[in-house]
């Protein structure tokens, strides 16, 4: 029953149609009347919704993440586009389809099972591929896994956003550790698939996307280290250093203290994943940004308050091209090597990570107190 979605909304429409609930908040306007702000959702988008009028009827009649019927019009506040209520009604779950109402990746769930479990086929390294596949056959990690978004409000904020996500740096792993060969990349590559691990628990995406109550206590980071170690206790012969090693990928991947990294990169592999989280993140975050704003006359989208800029989102001009120039050809690109072909080229790698982590390799950055929350 569907029949409008955020997107095609524009100013002084008139609105008749089912939305989900993201939230619910009453305040009190200046001339102290009470009014109701909602945020409105379905996959396209957002809207907010504003109740002037009969406030505490409407009210009353949902709650937070429910479905309901909302007729009002649409107007242009400071540049975004806001629903003004005049009537609302809740709906009973059976008559709406929850794919109209939550976003989801482009890629449907089965082609990214799929392609997580050609990039396991990948690891040469035995101790990370057995680790992996506990992951890969556990039922209910997976239907998570697939399903959650990576973040409940800055990128990739769909269903299936977390292993999209996961894949695209596992993938950023391979072009990196072409150009730069020491990198361990197994090593990579897991961490590349289990850093954001600890999502899965720390969102709820059911309904809206929001947290649970394990996430807003402990963090995804602390669950997902959590989730590995439990993996990690079924090995009994997985090697100490590489474990460690493991771990600490996930414990500094927010790079930061100020970002909320336990701890900062402390080594090549550490350092190369904090960089391409973030690469990826910012890039389907502006991407996104820009994606909700291509139906504006504007070359600029709106203001992006995370980013503090607005994005030049038209076409750059073009100049004449340049004529040709005679270029020395290229070295080729090497292929990433299996890891335990190139072992002997970075001591304290693989399974001898015992000097690095006595001290020997480990701080590349300068020396920080072991215990200094973020």
């Amino acid at each position: 029953m569907k029949k409008t979605f955020v997107a095609e909304i524009r100013e002084r429409d008139q609105v008749e149609s089912p939305f989900l609930v993201r939230d619910k908040i009453t305040a009190m306007a200046k001339n102290g009347k009470p009014y109701l702000t909602l945020k409105l959702m379905d996959k396209s988008g957002e809207l907010e919704g504003r109740v002037w009028d009969r406030v505490d009827e409407l009210a009353a009649r949902f709650e937070r993440d429910d479905f309901v019927l909302v007729r009002g019009k649409a107007s242009s506040y400071l540049g975004k586009m806001q629903l003004v209520v005049q009537e609302l009604e809740k709906l009973d779950d059976q008559l709406v389809s929850l794919g109209d109402f939550l976003p989801v990746a482009a890629e449907p769930p089965e082609l990214l099972l799929m392609r997580f479990k050609e990039v396991l086929g990948t690891l040469h390294n035995p101790h990370l591929a057995q680790l992996m596949q506990l992951f890969a056959t556990d039922e209910g990690f997976v239907q998570k896994y697939s399903s959650a978004p990576a973040a409940k409000s800055m990128h990739h904020v769909y269903l299936g956003g977390l292993l999209e996500h996961s894949l695209a740096i596992a993938a950023l792993v391979d072009d990196v550790s072409a150009r730069y060969p020491e990198l361990d990349r197994d090593l990579l590559v897991v961490g590349a698939l289990l850093h954001d691990v600890g999502k899965i628990e720390e969102l709820t995406y059911q309904r809206s996307f929001d947290y649970s109550d394990e996430g807003k206590l402990l963090g995804h980071i602390m669950l997902g280290v959590e989730m590995l170690e439990e993996r990690l206790r079924q090995l009994p012969e997985f090697p100490k250093p590489l474990a460690v090693h493991l771990k600490h990928l996930l414990l500094s991947h927010h790079g930061q203290y100020e970002y909320g990294s336990p701890k900062r990169p402390k080594t090549l592999e550490a350092t190369v994943l904090n960089y391409l989280d973030d690469l990826d993140s910012k890039i389907n975050g502006i991407r996104s940004h820009m994606e909700r704003d291509s139906q504006g006359d504007s070359a600029w989208t709106s203001y992006h308050r995370l980013y503090d800029r607005y994005f030049y989102k038209g076409e750059m001009p073009q100049g004449e091209p340049a004529p040709p120039v005679d270029q020395p050809s290229q070295p080729a690109v090497k292929k990433p090597q299996p890891a335990s072909e190139r072992r002997s080229t970075r001591p304290g790698f693989g399974f001898t990570l015992g000097d690095q982590l006595a001290g020997k390799n480990l701080d590349l950055f300068s020396a920080e107190p072991d215990d200094k929350e973020s």
